[in-house]
């Protein structure tokens, strides 16, 4: 039995690049020190003393600044290449953080939280890029998956230890979160050579797919599909902006405690998610395994209406949606990755970027209002309701992209 689950690993592991793992290298560390977002609202209501609607709109700018970041960095990746834009952001984000912990008021910290964001997610399409870059058709699924897997390790450190250090002091998280982001930068440059331009492909692909670029931006399947990642991630990413504040104020969790149960989620995924796409690879349309994530996601925050509140209900919780999470994400990347070429992935990976981007505008701004004016108990039922509609709508999709 444990050699059959060794030789699983080994087989799920087997074939990826070395390029691969150093990116993957690199994510990790940056990650390992993600613990100012999972606190930002906590911060900014019971350590700054700002209202509740004040706090959910800062959020919603940093979703604000994350939609251009994308979308900008979705355009320098295919004009300047992958390499010097993730060099360049991650750089800037750490600098963006150390500054973040020390400015107090509303306007300056929206303004603050929006470079923050600006920069972050313009690293992203072109991480995407990247990791498309270094991969193989055949591996491109685990390839995300492993970076995945590293992001999800550095998740699992991070929230973990900013629970601890947000107990202690929360300027701490600004200093950790902005240290690794550098030291994220410095590490690659180290590990991955340098990719001057981007032209980084042959001429002779360039020679056939020049004349026929499609736009990610008039292809309406695509679209379709990014609506649908926007309404998923909105569900999503309450787990970063309302469950945190529900788990202190309706648990009467403390903030290592919280930290600790939604750090679970990156444990789970580091060490499940990779064996899971490995057996779940080309046996049902991507499509399908998104719907089945997205279900899942509704179902978890069910949760939270149907049984006692407890630490044990905020694990169950966790570990549903983590399910979901590994179902759906890795084979959302690899959907729009098959629609993409060397010439247009760009915009692709920018599009995709943007829709939790847009979902970062909304879900803590929406979140939070549905929360002060409704309470926690319609919040999770609208969740829920969200999520069954996002479903139904992958059904439709996936009669639409049927052959």
């Amino acid at each position: 039995m444990i050699g059959n689950t060794i030789s699983l690993y080994k087989q799920a592991y087997a074939g990826l690049s070395r390029n691969s793992w150093c990116l993957a290298v690199v994510l990790f560390i940056n990650r390992s020190g993600t613990m100012v977002l999972p606190f930002m609202l906590p911060y900014m209501i019971d350590g700054l003393h700002f209202d509740a609607g004040v706090a959910g709109l800062i959020m919603a700018i940093f979703g604000v600044g994350a939609v251009l970041g994308a979308y900008i960095g979705g355009h320098l990746a295919d004009k300047f290449g992958f390499y010097p834009i993730q060099f360049i952001t991650l750089i800037l984000n750490g600098f963006i953080f150390i500054g973040m912990g020390y400015i107090r008021t509303p306007v300056s910290l929206g303004i603050t939280v929006f470079l923050l964001s600006l920069a972050g997610e313009a690293f992203r399409p072109a991480n995407s890029a990247a990791i498309a870059h270094y991969s193989t058709p055949e591996n491109r699924t685990r390839s995300y998956a492993i970076h995945r897997l590293a992001v999800n390790l550095g998740w699992g450190i991070g929230p973990a230890i900013g629970g601890i250090l947000a107990d202690i002091n929360y300027h701490l998280l600004f200093w950790v979160d902005g240290v690794t982001c550098i030291a994220a930068a410095i590490v690659m440059r180290y590990l991955l050579p340098v990719v001057k331009s981007g032209k980084f492909h042959s001429e002779k692909s360039k020679s056939v797919v020049d004349h026929n670029i499609k736009s990610a931006y008039k292809d309406k399947l695509y679209l379709f599909f990014i609506f649908l990642s926007v309404t998923y991630a909105f569900c999503f990413f309450q787990m970063n902006s309302t469950v945190p504040v529900f788990y202190i104020k309706e648990l009467g969790m403390s903030k290592t405690q919280s930290g600790i149960v939604m750090s679970l989620n990156g444990i789970i995924i580091a060490l499940f998610e990779l064996i899971l796409v490995y057996k779940l690879e080309g046996k049902k349309n991507h499509i399908t395994y998104m719907g089945i994530g997205i279900l899942l996601t509704g179902i978890s925050f069910l949760f939270f209406n149907l049984f006692p509140y407890s630490i044990l209900l905020a694990i169950a919780a966790v570990i549903v949606i983590t399910l979901g999470e590994m179902i759906s994400m890795p084979f959302m990347n690899s959907h729009w990755i098959t629609l993409s070429n060397d010439q247009n992935r760009g915009q692709y990976a920018a599009l995709y970027t943007m829709s939790y981007s847009f979902a970062q505008i909304f879900a803590p701004l929406l979140g939070t209002q549905i929360m002060k004016n409704y309470g926690f108990t319609f919040l999770w039922f609208v969740i829920a309701g969200i999520c069954l509609f996002t479903f139904l709508g992958t059904r439709l999709l996936l009669q639409k992209t049927k052959p």
